[in-house]
């Protein structure tokens, strides 16, 4: 049924001016739309995020949205660690930590937050 559909991710902020500054200026997302400071669209690769003002924004604990980097991964997390982002570090069955990296199974993983607490997160190879 949606099997050729695409998906797009919704993150809950607090502060749409913050969020922002986040997306655009540390992610280097382009904005594609912005509908009244309540809600600013996101393009990354063909896929968009939305990210909207709600009193509920922080209290997800789990990953709200992934990015496949491929063999990117170690570029990405220097450049996002030299704007500041924080890498959380998880005790993960089967993954050992490599710097911020997470490595196992074929895969390397490093997770990081949103300034309102929402758990954003890289795979590669």
């Amino acid at each position: 049924m949606l099997e050729n559909s695409n998906v797009t991710a919704n993150l809950a902020v607090k502060d749409i001016a913050k969020a922002k500054a986040f997306y655009e200026g540390t992610l280097g997302l382009s904005q594609v739309d912005d509908m009244e400071g309540e809600l600013i669209v996101y393009k990354s690769g063909d896929t968009l995020i939305n990210v909207y003002h709600s009193q509920f924004a922080g209290t997800n604990k789990a990953t709200a949205a992934t990015w496949a980097v491929g063999d990117r991964i170690e570029p990405i997390v220097k450049s996002l660690r030299s704007k500041g982002i924080t890498f959380e570090h998880y005790d993960m069955p089967g993954l050992s930590l490599e710097g911020d990296i997470h490595v196992g199974q074929g895969m390397k993983v490093a997770w990081f937050k949103d300034p309102d607490g929402n758990i954003l997160n890289l795979v590669g190879k």
